[in-house]
């Protein structure tokens, strides 16, 4: 980092990112957020996840800031009250589900505080609800539920599928709706306005922290929008090599103290 640079907030993405492959939240990443606090240099997380999917980081990390759930579809305080909602609109989400059914992927919808399923036994549930730490409403029919969702999610072991939905999905769209992959296999659909580019805007409206003072940290194509609204923007090392080139820098894997290692390097110095 450069000498004259001035870091006052860290965003970080969660999965891919501040935990490791199996979702574990590291002593070293611990102490390196409180390393930041220590420095007067305030962290916030923002992730595809729910809200409360996030819970489990609060007390660890000591988290007063704002938390942008399902990527900035729901900013949430600590004790989890709302502060903002970016809604998706009910005619996205009609579009955008169908778009996924006809394409063979899996639809997941969140609204509100739920997360809502039809079928508890495909694939990634199980995976997801042990990482969020609460389990999926299920239901016979998602449409039901597709007024104001926070998030509809494509989900398949196809990457390639999800690749190419999110390319559809985007063209289908344009500025109506956001579509990124958040990990090879899901593909999230939210507002325009839930984006970690937004995510980052709306943090250093808050703080009142200008955004060449940010630094962001992530691994995947959606966290690429947060590096562009950044002073510096960090790519993990397990990050594809497309999202490696668009960060300042690049650190080591998630599962070899990537985080950590680009908090002392890249940020405290």
């Amino acid at each position: 980092m450069p000498q004259d640079s001035k870091i006052s907030l860290v965003v970080a993405d969660v999965d891919g990112t501040l935990v490791t492959e199996q979702k574990v939240l590291t002593d070293e990443a611990q102490a390196a957020v409180h390393a930041l606090h220590d420095r007067g240099i305030r962290f916030a997380v923002t992730s595809g996840r729910p809200p409360r999917g996030m819970a489990m980081l609060i007390d660890p990390l000591k988290l007063d800031s704002p938390i942008g759930g399902f990527n900035g579809g729901i900013y949430v305080q600590p004790d989890m009250s709302i502060l903002k909602a970016n809604p998706l609109p009910a005619d996205v989400a009609r579009q955008a589900f169908d778009l996924l059914l006809e394409r063979g992927l899996d639809v997941w919808v969140y609204a509100g505080t739920d997360w809502f399923i039809t079928r508890p036994d495909a694939p990634h549930v199980a995976r997801e609800a042990w990482t969020v730490k609460f389990d999926a409403t299920v239901v016979k029919d998602l449409r039901q539920h597709l007024d104001a969702p926070a998030k509809i999610v494509g989900v398949s072991d196809d990457h390639d599928l999800v690749r190419r939905s999110a390319a559809e999905a985007r063209q289908a769209f344009g500025e109506r709706a956001s579509a990124a992959p958040s990990q090879p296999y899901y593909l999230d659909i939210t507002s325009r306005n839930a984006n970690k580019g937004a995510v980052v805007e709306f943090l250093a409206q808050h703080f009142k922290v200008p955004l060449p003072e940010i630094a962001t940290i992530g691994d995947q194509a959606n966290d690429v929008l947060m590096f562009k609204k950044s002073g510096v923007s960090i790519a993990m090392g397990n990050a594809p090599d497309d999202v490696k080139s668009q960060a300042t820098f690049v650190t080591d894997s998630y599962n070899d103290e990537g985080f950590a290692k680009a908090m002392r390097r890249f940020v405290l110095g």
